[in-house]
C-alpha cells in the first residue's frame, strides 16, 4: 500500500464518522492554539518590556546610591555635586553627558481631574539622555533650572487624563501638589509596560523639586544619576571613571562603593531572563494542553480498533500485511493532529488579535507576536502526539489474528 492509497484510505475512515473525528480534532486544535498563543504572549511581553528600557536611553550607565553588595558604616547620598563631577571631561573623558534626577509621586489636578503619576526633576540634559521629543512646547530650559521656575512637561496619557487632549495644553495651569505649575510642553509617546508607563509622568525643573516639592535630608541629594557613555564600546571605560570619581568624593575604598552601577545592558538581560521564563512557563501550560488532546486521539483510535475488528480481520484474509494495517491506523491518527494543528494555528491567530485589540483598547502597549519557530513547534509537535498516541491502538490492530478478528461479534 503506497502513502497516498493510505491517506486516501484514512480520510474516507475519518469522514465516516464526522462527529466523532471533529470532537477528536478539537482536543489538538485547543492544544495548538494555546501553545502559540502562550508563546506569542510571552513574546509580546518580552518585547514590550525591552522597549520601554531602550526607550529610556541609549548607552547608559544608572547610579543609585547604597549598595547591597557591601557593608557601608557611613554611606553618603547621590548629589547634584557628584552629577558636576562626573561631566567633567577631563576627569571622564568617555562620559558624553548627565542628568541627575529626583522622583516622586503626588497628586495633580487640574479643575475637576485629578491623578497621581511619576513626578519627575529633571534638569535639562534629560531630554538628550532619555531621547524625549516634544509633541508640542518646549523642554526644560537651563533659565528655568537656575531661577527654580514653576513650569512642568507632561507626558501625552497624562495631559489626556487631564485635559482630554494631549494638544493645545501649553501655557495651562495646573497643580502638582497643591502648588500652581505653568504647562509649557508634552512630551511625544514612548510607551510603557508593568514596569511603568513613560508617559503618565510629569517633569519639572531638579531645583524647583528640591525647593518645593520633593525633600530629602541632604537639599542637594538626587534618587538617581543618568550617564551616557559616548560610545556603545566605552560604557565599561565610562562606568570606571565613574566609580573612580565618586571613590574619591565620597572616600570609599575599593570594595565599600556606598553606591551602585546598573548598565542599561544588565537590564535588559535581567529583562529577558524574566519573560524567557515566563514564556517557557505559558508554554508548558499549553503543552499540557496539547497532551491532553493526545491522549484523546488515543482513546478514539482504540474505539476505532474495537469497531472494526472484522473488517481488519477481513483485510488480513485476503492478504494485508501487518505494515498496512499499522500504517493505516498510523495515517489516520496523524491525519487528525495535522488537522487539529492546521486549525489551532488559526485560532492562535484569532486569539492573539483579540488580546492585541484589548490592549489597544485600554492603550496598554502590548502585542503578542507570533514567531515561525512556535508555529513550527506547535505543529510539529502535534503531528508528533498523533504519532505518538496513535501508535499503540495502530499496533494493537496490527496485532490482531485474522481468525479471532473475523469470529468477533
Amino acid at each position: 500500500m503506497n502513502a497516498a492509497q493510505s491517506i486516501v484510505e484514512a480520510l474516507e475512515s475519518l469522514s465516516s464518522n464526522k462527529m466523532r473525528s471533529g470532537l477528536t480534532i478539537l482536543g489538538i486544535v485547543i492544544g495548538v492554539a494555546a501553545v502559540i498563543a502562550m508563546l506569542a504572549i510571552g513574546e509580546g511581553a518580552q518585547s514590550s518590556i525591552t522597549g520601554t528600557i531602550e526607550g529610556i536611553g541609549t548607552n547608559l550607565l544608572f547610579i543609585q546610591p547604597g549598595n547591597t553588595q557591601a557593608d557601608v558604616r557611613n554611606p553618603k547620598p547621590l548629589t547634584t555635586e557628584d552629577a558636576a563631577a562626573l561631566a567633567d571631561p577631563l576627569a571622564a573623558p568617555s562620559v558624553a553627558a548627565v542628568a541627575p534626577v529626583l522622583q516622586g509621586r503626588f497628586e495633580v489636578t487640574y479643575a475637576s481631574e485629578s491623578q497621581s503619576p511619576s513626578v519627575l526633576g529633571v534638569t535639562p540634559d534629560y531630554a538628550t539622555l532619555s531621547s524625549e521629543h516634544m509633541l508640542e512646547g518646549d523642554f526644560i530650559d537651563d533659565n528655568q533650572l537656575l531661577g527654580r521656575s514653576a513650569v512642568a512637561v507632561l507626558g501625552p496619557e497624562t495631559a489626556e487624563r487631564l485635559f482630554g487632549a494631549s494638544t493645545g495644553v501649553v501655557d495651562q495651569t495646573i497643580r502638582i501638589g497643591g502648588q500652581p505649575f505653568r504647562v509649557i510642553g508634552v512630551l511625544e509617546a514612548k510607551g510603557g509596560s508593568g514596569m511603568g508607563s513613560q508617559d503618565n509622568r510629569v517633569l519639572i525643573p531638579l531645583s524647583t523639586a528640591q525647593a518645593r516639592l520633593i525633600k530629602r535630608a541632604q537639599a542637594d541629594s538626587v534618587d538617581v544619576i543618568y550617564v551616557q557613555a559616548a560610545t556603545s564600546d566605552q560604557v565599561e571605560d565610562a562606568s570606571a571613571q565613574v566609580s573612580e570619581i565618586l571613590r574619591l568624593r565620597h572616600r570609599a575604598r575599593i570594595g565599600e562603593d556606598d553606591f551602585t552601577i546598573i548598565s542599561q545592558q544588565q537590564i535588559l538581560e535581567s529583562a529577558a531572563s524574566i519573560t524567557d521564563v515566563l514564556t517557557i512557563f505559558l508554554g508548558g501550560i499549553g503543552a499540557i494542553s496539547l497532551l491532553v488532546g493526545g491522549i484523546g486521539i488515543m482513546n478514539i483510535m482504540l474505539v476505532s480498533v474495537t469497531e472494526r475488528t472484522r473488517e481488519i480481520g477481513l483485510r488480513k484474509a485476503i492478504g494485508a500485511r501487518r505494515m498496512d494495517i499499522l500504517v493505516q491506523f498510523l495515517t489516520e491518527s496523524m491525519l487528525l493532529s495535522l488537522f487539529g494543528g492546521l486549525l489551532g494555528i488559526a485560532l492562535a491567530w484569532l486569539i492573539t488579535t483579540a488580546v492585541a485589540a484589548v490592549a489597544a483598547a485600554s492603550n496598554t502597549p502590548f502585542t503578542p507576536v507570533i514567531g515561525i519557530n512556535a508555529v513550527l513547534l506547535a505543529t510539529l509537535f502535534s503531528t508528533a502526539i498523533g504519532l505518538l498516541f496513535g501508535l499503540y491502538p495502530a499496533n494493537r490492530a496490527a496485532s490482531l489474528q485474522p481468525v479471532e478478528a473475523l469470529r468477533f461479534e
